[in-house]
C-alpha cells in the first residue's frame, strides 16, 4: 500500500510512496502526530539522483523488520533537499556543526518542535567501518528518548542556541574594491592545480562561478594569468571524463584530481552554468574548444532534460542498468575494448580506444573505461573519422537502458539555464537555442509565478509544488529573465525581472542590507537560513545582488542600486580569505567596478550592432535593443536615443557619463572591451 508521499510532486518522493516505512512530507501534521504519540522524528533527506540515497533506501527503508520498528517508534518525514532547499539548510548546518561533516542522505532526529539532537548521513544495514547499523541507531536513540529525555531536550535546545547565534550582517560597509579582487585573485592562484586545472584535489568540482569571475578580471584589466587558469581549467574539464564525449554535458563532479573519473550524475545546474562559462570563454577568446562544448553542453540539455511543457528536467541518475540487468553507477556511459570492437569493428576500435583512452585494465570499475581525451595527440586525429566513431558509438549508446530522469523543474536551474540558452544562442547565430529559453521562460511565467508573482519553488507535469521560492529562485530567474530580454529585445521579461526583485527587496532583506535565503512571511524553522557563499550553484544572496545590480543599470533605479551593494559587503569580507566558495559574488564585484555599462542600441534585435553588443566582454553589461517609437517604453535606455543619420545607433554610458553615440560595429567593440 502507497505511504502519503504518492501525491506529491517530487520524483525523490515518489520514488518512496511504496516503502513499507509510513513516510510522512514535512508538513506541520507530521510534527503534531509526533507530538500526539510522544515519539520523535526521523528527517531523512536526499534527492532523486543521489547514488547513496539509494543504496540506504534499498538497505533499511525497503526492510520491512527496519520500517516496522521505525513506524513503531518514530514519525518518519522524507525530504527532497531540491524541493525544500531551507529545510535541507538549517539542519545541514546542524549536522556540519555537530560531526564536523555532511552529506546526503541527511538522516537527523527531531523533537517535536522541530529541534534536532541526533545526526548522521548514510547509515549501513550491519556495522561496518566504525559505524553502526541503522538498527543499531534507531535503538540507542529510542533508549535516549525513553530513559533521559530530559538530556535530549536539554541538547536540542543547545544546538537551536548555536544556530540563532549564526546571523549575519552584509559582512561590513565596505564595497569589494581593486585590493579585495585582487587578493581574491592571488588566493585563487595559491589554490589553482597547475598540471590539471581546476582548484584543489579530488573530488575535484567544476569551478564554474569561479571562471566567470576569471573571465569578468581579465576583461577589466587584462590580467592574463586570469584568463590561462579559466581557458586551462575548461580546457582539461573539456578533455576528461567529467564531460561526455558522445552525448555532450557534464557529470556532477570527477572522483579524481585529473577529471577521469566522474560521479555519473547529470545536474541541470552544471551543465547551465557551464554552457555559459564556454560561451563566454569563446567570447573572450575564439577558442574552438569553447564554442564546440558551449553548443553541446546546451543541445545536450534541449535533448534530454526539456520537458513536454518546455522546462528543464532537475537530474540524470548515476546509476542505470548494465548488460547483466544490475543496477549501478556510470553502466550507461562506460565501454570496454571489447564493446568497442562489437560496434566498430577492430580497426577503428583500436582507433577509438586510443583516442578515447580506454584500456584493458580500464579507468573505472569491472575493466571499464570512461571515455575522454587521451592528450597524445587528440587534437591532430582526422576530424572526419573522429566524427564517424563517435556517433556510431552514440548510437549503439542508444539501445543502453538510460538513467532515471528526475523531472521536476527548480526555479532557479531553470533561470541559469535560460540564461545560458539565450546568451549561446546569440553567440552562435542558434534562434531555436533563443526559442527554448523563452518557453522555458513562459513555464515560469505561467506555472510558477501564477497570479501574484510570488515564485513557487518547483513543478511536475505543468503542475505547481506546494513550496514557496526562495532567494535563489528570485535571484537566479531574475538573472534568467534580464540575458533574456537583451538577447530577445522583448521588454515583458525585464518587467518580469522587476516584479521578482521588488520581493526580494520587500520580503528578503534584512534592516542592515544582509539577505536570507527565505522570505520574511516563509514557514518559520528552527532558523532563518542565510548562506551567502556558493555551493554548486551561486548563493541565493549573490544572485540576488546580481540580477539587482542589472536591473539598476537597465533603470536607472537607486533603490535597486542600493540594494545589490548593501548585499555586497559580504563579499568584501569573504572574497579575499574564500574565494571558491564565493565565485558568483566575486564575479558581481567586478561588474560593479566596471560600472556596469549600460548599452542601448537603437535599431533592429539581431542587428550587427545588437550582436556587437551582445558580444562584449565588459563585466556584468546590460543590453537593450530595439527600434521604434514604441522602445523607450519596453526599455527605459532607449529612451531618447535616436538614429544618427538613419542608421542603428548604440550609446554607451557608465558611472553616469556616455560616450558619443556609434554607428560603426568596430568602433562600439571597443567601447565594449572587444
Amino acid at each position: 500500500m502507497a505511504n502519503r508521499l504518492a501525491q506529491t510532486t517530487s520524483p525523490y518522493l515518489i520514488q518512496h510512496a511504496d516503502n513499507p516505512v509510513d513516510w510522512w512530507p514535512w508538513s506541520p501534521e507530521a510534527f503534531e502526530e509526533a507530538r500526539r504519540r510522544g515519539v520523535p522524528v526521523l528527517l531523512s533527506v536526499g534527492y532523486a539522483s543521489c547514488h547513496w540515497c539509494h543504496v540506504m533506501a534499498h538497505e533499511s527503508f525497503e526492510d520491512a523488520t527496519v520500517a516496522d520498528y521505525l513506524n513503531a517508534h518514530f514519525v518518519p518525514v522524507k525530504v527532497d533537499r531540491e524541493e525544500r532547499p531551507d529545510v535541507d539548510a538549517v539542519y545541514m548546518e546542524a549536522v556540519q556543526a555537530a560531526t564536523g561533516q555532511g552529506g546526503w542522505p541527511m538522516t537527523v532526529f527531531l523533537t517535536a518542535d522541530g529541534e534536532p539532537f541526533y545526526f548522521g548521513t548514510y547509515f549501513p544495514p550491519e556495522p561496518r567501518h566504525g559505524m553502526p547499523s541503522f538498527q543499531q541507531v534507531l535503538e540507542g536513540v529510542v533508549a535516549a528518548w525513553t530513559d533521559r529525555r530530559e538530556e535530549v531536550a536539554e541538547v536540542a535546545g543547545r544546538i537551536v542556541q548555536d544556530l540563532a547565534g549564526r546571523s549575519l550582517t552584509a559582512g561590513g560597509t565596505e564595497l569589494p574594491g581593486e585590493p579585495e579582487l585582487a587578493q581574491a585573485l592571488l588566493r585563487l592562484t595559491r589554490d589553482y592545480d597547475e598540471r590539471h586545472g581546476g582548484f584543489g584535489g579530488a573530488p575535484k568540482f567544476p569551478p564554474s562561478m569561479v571562471i566567470e569571475f576569471l573571465l569578468r578580471h581579465h576583461a577589466r584589466t587584462g590580467a592574463e594569468g586570469a584568463l590561462q587558469m579559466a581557458a586551462d581549467s575548461c580546457a582539461a574539464m573539456a578533455h576528461g571524463g567529467i564531460y561526455d564525449q558522445l552525448g555532450g554535458g557534464f557529470a556532477r563532479y570527477s572522483v579524481d584530481r585529473e577529471w577521469v573519473v566522474p560521479h555519473f550524475e547529470k545536474m541541470l545546474y552544471d551543465n547551465a552554468l557551464l554552457c555559459r562559462v564556454y560561451a563566454h570563454l569563446w567570447r573572450a577568446t575564439g577558442s574552438d574548444l569553447a564554442r564546440r562544448v558551449a553548443l553541446e553542453t546546451a543541445d545536450f540539455m534541449v535533448r534530454e532534460l526539456r520537458t513536454a511543457e518546455g522546462g528543464f528536467a532537475s537530474a540524470l541518475d548515476a546509476d542505470s542498468e548494465d548488460a547483466q540487468g544490475r543496477h549501478v553507477e556510470g553502466a550507461f556511459y562506460v565501454w570496454t575494448p571489447e564493446q568497442l570492437r562489437e560496434v566498430l569493428g577492430e580497426e577503428d576500435a583500436a582507433f577509438a580506444a586510443a583516442y578515447f583512452g580506454v584500456t584493458e585494465e580500464g579507468t573505472f570499475e569491472e575493466g571499464s573505461s570512461v571515455l575522454r581525451l587521451a592528450r597524445n595527440g587528440q587534437e591532430e586525429a582526422d576530424p572526419v573519422r573522429v566524427a564517424d566513431v563517435r556517433a556510431r558509438l552514440l548510437a549503439a549508446r542508444e539501445l543502453r537502458a538510460r538513467p532515471e530522469r528526475d523531472d521536476k523543474i527548480v526555479a532557479a536551474w531553470n533561470g541559469l539555464a535560460i540564461a545560458a540558452l539565450a546568451e549561446t544562442g546569440a553567440y552562435f547565430d542558434r534562434p531555436d537555442l533563443v526559442e527554448r529559453a523563452t518557453e522555458a521562460a513562459d513555464l515560469l511565467v505561467r506555472v510558477h509565478m501564477g497570479d501574484v508573482a510570488r515564485l513557487c519553488r518547483t513543478s511536475r507535469d505543468g503542475r505547481a509544488g506546494d513550496n514557496a521560492g526562495v532567494l535563489e529562485d528570485y535571484g537566479d530567474v531574475a538573472e534568467g529573465f534580464l540575458a533574456l530580454a537583451s538577447v530577445t529585445g522583448e521588454g515583458v521579461w525585464l518587467e518580469f525581472a522587476g516584479f521578482l526583485l521588488d520581493i526580494v527587496l520587500a520580503h528578503f532583506r534584512g534592516e542592515r542590507g544582509e539577505l536570507f535565503d527565505t522570505a520574511d512571511d516563509a514557514e518559520q524553522l528552527i532558523r532563518r537560513p542565510q548562506d551567502p557563499t556558493d555551493s554548486a550553484t551561486p548563493a541565493g544572496w549573490t544572485a540576488a545582488a546580481g540580477a539587482l545590480l542589472s536591473y539598476a543599470a537597465h533603470t536607472g533605479s537607486e533603490a535597486h542600486r542600493t540594494a545589490a551593494e548593501g548585499a555586497l559587503g559580504i563579499v568584501a569580507a569573504l572574497g579575499p580569505k574564500a574565494p571558491r566558495f564565493i565565485g558568483w559574488g566575486l564575479a558581481v564585484a567586478e561588474a560593479l567596478l566596471d560600472g556596469p555599462r549600460e548599452v542601448a542600441v537603437a535599431g533592429p534585435v539581431s542587428g550587427e550592432l545588437h550582436r556587437t553588443a551582445l558580444l562584449g566582454p565588459a563585466p556584468g553589461a546590460v543590453v537593450a535593443a530595439g527600434e521604434g517609437p514604441d522602445a523607450g517604453s519596453e526599455f527605459p535606455l532607449l529612451v531618447d536615443r535616436p538614429l544618427v543619420g538613419g542608421a542603428p545607433t548604440a550609446y554607451v554610458c557608465r558611472h553616469f557619463v556616455c560616450d558619443a553615440p556609434t554607428t560603426d560595429a568596430g568602433e562600439l567593440a571597443v567601447k565594449l572591451g572587444g
